[in-house]
């Protein structure tokens, strides 16, 4: 099939080595602030976060023959699952770190579900896998995921609005107006410029980061799964496996979908190119290898998808560079100290953009592909999508428990919304070239 030509920079190097690498830093704080959240939130190593982070982003580009422009960073699906764990084992005298590494094998066993679907992908084709996850699937759910996360975005950043709309400010002017290298480089200026206004009105302390190393190593043998098989117990393994491994079914869904805006941004077909079953297989062997060593579990980043959306600049190697200095700067604690002093409006701020971005994208993919709304099957199944991501996020503490497993908003949506379209009259079927609109 053809690719969509754009109006895109597909060779970054043309800019120059100076221009090249400030995009190339520009993707490494787009990722930091969920990224980071997700340790923050549960307890994981900072460190290892962000050295899984970029040794998993380089595994997926090297699986998918370094064609696809995507980071992978902390996915915030298994949260729940991470903080539900580490109650139990430190109820049964664990301490938090080992708890942790409890749940770690449980997202271990997720990884695994991405072989299992990318086999099947390869084995049956993707057109007859894919029928399953039309752009009236898809698409819901990628407006789903944006919106999901836009409370994060404003909550943060309702910490402290002044410097949140600084962010938010200086990012649209540097889009809009902006030339040159500024306009390329927007949510780096728009995070620079809200994180000099709190430190210039006092509201950084900066004393952690000068008492930090300034080299140390991002794993220690107690934050590995090893940790685990010095004395097992079957029963907390067990239950790690059961509750947190469906939890895939919502992440392989969110890939595809990330898939899909990636190639309606970039306008290539890459669930075509290099294949859907390549980028399930690196995302999935991301996941397993920061799990083994006590990482959060690692999903392709709408942030980045949100910044090649806004500068055009489509080149892997980009991305590439990005996971590379997220690999350097994991074994510095002094700069991992630094950007969790980040303010959380900041992080909020940005994220109100890039978050839309990614909501934004969802319903390009529906427009592009000609969903017809005038047909009630497709009404249907796009709201109850949206209603039960939405609706179980933040009415149900995004957890509901069927039996002894819970599932997000985002994994129940993603079931009903398969299961819909796979029973509902007529399934329409899929016309591959939907995909790189």
């Amino acid at each position: 099939m053809e690719n969509i030509q754009t109006n895109g920079i597909e060779d970054a190097r043309q800019l120059g080595a100076v221009k090249f690498g400030i995009l190339g830093i520009q993707h490494l704080f787009a990722m930091f602030g969920a990224t980071i959240l997700v340790p923050a939130i549960t307890g994981l190593s900072v460190s290892s976060t962000l050295l899984f982070a970029g040794l998993g982003t380089l595994v997926f580009h090297l699986i998918s023959k370094m064609k696809v422009p995507a980071f992978l960073g902390s996915s915030f699906a298994f949260i729940g699952g991470y903080m539900s764990f580490k109650q139990i084992g430190v109820a049964q005298g664990l301490s938090e770190t080992l708890a942790l590494d409890y749940a770690c094998i449980g997202v271990c066993c997720a990884g695994l579900c991405y072989f299992v679907m990318a086999a099947l992908v390869k084995g049956f084709g993707q057109e007859r896998i894919l029928r399953y996850f039309p752009p009236v699937v898809t698409g819901p759910m990628v407006i789903a995921i944006g919106l999901c996360l836009s409370g994060s975005a404003v909550s943060s950043a309702s910490s402290d609005w002044p410097v949140a709309l600084v962010a938010v400010v200086v990012v649209i002017a540097s889009n809009m107006w902006g030339r040159g290298l500024v306009k390329i480089v927007p949510i780096l200026l728009g995070v620079a410029a809200s994180f000099g206004l709190a430190a210039f009105m006092g509201k950084v302390d900066f004393t952690p980061v000068v008492e930090a190393a300034w080299i140390g190593l991002p794993v220690s043998r107690e934050q590995t799964v090893l940790a685990v098989f010095d004395n097992p117990n079957t029963s907390l393994i067990l239950s790690s496996v059961i509750a947190i491994m469906p939890i895939a079914f919502a992440t392989i869904m969110e890939h595809i979908g990330d898939m899909c805006a990636i190639s309606s941004t970039v306008g290539r077909n890459y669930l075509s190119d290099p294949g859907l079953h390549r980028t399930l297989t690196g995302d999935g062997l991301a996941t397993i290898l920061a799990a083994l060593f006590g990482a959060p579990a690692n999903t392709t980043y709408g942030e980045n998808t949100g910044v090649l959306n806004i500068t055009k600049v489509f080149d892997p190697r980009v991305i590439r560079l990005a996971a590379l200095l997220a690999v350097v700067l994991s074994f510095c604690p002094k700069f991992a100290c630094l950007i969790g002093l980040m303010p959380a409006a900041t992080i909020g701020g940005v994220s109100l953009i890039l978050y839309g971005m990614i909501s934004s994208v969802g319903v390009r993919n529906m427009v592009d592909a000609r969903v017809d709304f005038a047909k009630m099957r497709n009404v249907i199944i796009a709201a109850l999508i949206l209603v039960i991501a939405i609706g179980v996020k933040y009415g149900a503490n995004d957890a509901v428990a069927i039996g002894p497993v819970h599932f997000s908003g985002l994994a129940l949506a993603a079931i009903v919304g398969i299961l819909l379209n796979a029973i509902l009259p007529p399934r329409v079927k899929v016309n591959m070239n939907q995909y790189s609109n």
